[in-house]
């Protein structure tokens, strides 16, 4: 398919010195990149979209029309396929991307900011880098998976999570932690959520001078929904959810956990849950989908909302607000998942967060005492909900912990890169320029 190219867009680039190019792929992208978009335009900084277009139906991309980012659109890569063929499609894309605006706008600084460990903040930038010879900036950088000593006694192992001593675990989740590593080499600055991951991106060499702690963009972005509210409720689309309090959501989509084993002990563990009478929701993402049909338990969680009241299996929720008036109304108490960012919305909303996962890329939650990983693992799922939920005290540190990623973080990212704009940009220092030498820029290509 063709690359769609708004030349509206483009016309208004004429003559700017400095233009950010906001990167967008898949739905975590349109709520953590969004904020950049305002924040370009209350500080006078040039700001366009370059959108991948890998979440193109109707329903995985509504967050485009959601946070008002199609009307930014300057270019649609329109790539399909599977990882290998988005990959390709990708990298030939933004390679053409990146040397038609050099050629069309010589003088003018390109800032690309692609956002966390997302395939188009792995691809993206091999692209674009490899055309015109220039790096981006990465968005929610430095993220490393880490993990505690496992223990398969579940109130041992909140003892080892909250306690005890952690390790670089970077095998998990696949791609995530291959994208969000490349990511950071082809990055000339990297905004990072909390010091830790600055700290992570010295460890590796990365320049400080160029590391920028500013917090999670998800903070801005669950501030837009409390003045932005769906027309429809939540609780209109799901009546059964205002039937009664104390829910838990469940959302499970990463490639490692849609494997036989790991898949079917969460389903396991959902069962007994639902069984003992906890209220479960559990939404159906694409990944959870594929591994119900592929070990044939479909059919069997649709029977389990038939047959309890206290359980609720549901579509993908089409708009992000209806995730945060779900989990503001007071009638949810938990959230176990596999996400990655709903980590840091559940620590900002105080709501304890199950991580099915052996390791986690937020280690700080779980440190923060605002999450803990449940292994999905026999007798873990069930076992560790149960010590939690049935222990108000645990229940109450988790919900009234720290509060970790900050405000106005896309605000804090434009106000970086315009600064250092004024100072001289370079997005591909040499080594003398980076040890302050000289400002011998070579001309790569």
């Amino acid at each position: 398919m063709d690359i769609r190219v708004n030349e509206e867009i483009l016309g208004k680039l004429e003559g700017e010195e400095l233009v950010v190019a906001v990167v967008t792929a898949t739905k975590p992208d349109f709520y953590k990149q969004w904020s950049l978009i305002p924040a370009c335009e209350k500080l006078g900084v040039p700001v366009m979209v370059i959108h991948t277009g890998q979440h193109h139906d109707e329903l995985l991309s509504y967050g485009l029309e959601e946070f008002n980012i199609s009307e930014h659109v300057a270019f649609d890569l329109q790539v399909r396929g599977d990882m290998l063929q988005k990959a390709h499609e990708m990298v030939a894309r933004a390679g053409f991307v990146a040397r038609l605006l050099k050629k069309r706008f010589p003088k003018t600084t390109f800032v690309p900011v692609v956002h966390g460990d997302t395939q188009s903040a792995g691809i993206f930038p091999i692209g674009w880098m490899l055309g015109v010879a220039r790096k981006v900036a990465q968005n929610e950088a430095g993220l490393r998976g880490m993990s505690p000593e496992f223990d398969k006694d579940p109130g041992k192992f909140v003892e080892k999570q909250w306690g005890g001593e952690w390790k670089l675990a970077r095998q998990e989740p696949f791609p995530e932690q291959w994208d969000t590593f490349v990511a950071g080499a082809s990055s000339e600055i990297h905004f990072a959520p909390l010091k830790i991951n600055k700290q992570n991106l010295i460890r590796e060499g990365y320049p400080e001078d160029r590391i920028f702690v500013v917090g999670n963009s998800i903070v801005d972005a669950m501030r837009y929904t409390r003045r932005c509210r769906p027309e429809t409720s939540v609780f209109d689309l799901y009546p059964k959810l205002e039937e009664q309090e104390g829910w838990i959501r469940v959302d499970v989509h990463r490639r490692a956990n849609l494997s036989e084993s790991r898949f079917k002990a969460v389903f396991s563990g959902i069962k007994s849950l639902v069984r003992e009478d906890y209220p479960l929701v559990w939404v159906e993402l694409p990944g959870t989908k594929f591994a119900l049909e592929e070990y044939g338990l479909r059919e069997k969680l649709i029977q389990m909302d038939q047959d309890y009241d206290n359980f609720v299996f549901t579509p993908l929720w089409k708009s992000y607000a209806h995730v945060m008036e779900f989990l503001r109304s007071g009638r949810c108490i938990a959230e176990l998942t596999d996400s990655g960012s709903m980590q840091e919305e559940l620590n900002q909303l105080g709501i304890p967060c199950f991580t099915l996962r052996f390791n986690t890329d937020r280690p700080e939650t779980v440190k923060a005492h605002s999450n803990l990983l449940v292994p999905p693992y026999p007798g873990m799922v069930d076992g560790m909900l149960r010590l939690v939920l049935d222990r108000d005290d645990l229940m109450e540190e988790m919900s009234t912990a720290r509060k970790l990623y900050g405000e106005n973080v896309g605000l804090k990212i434009i106000q970086k890169i315009k600064k250092l704009h004024e100072e001289g940009l370079s997005m591909m220092r040499t080594v003398p320029e980076v040890a302050g030498l000289s400002k011998d820029r070579i001309n790569f290509l």
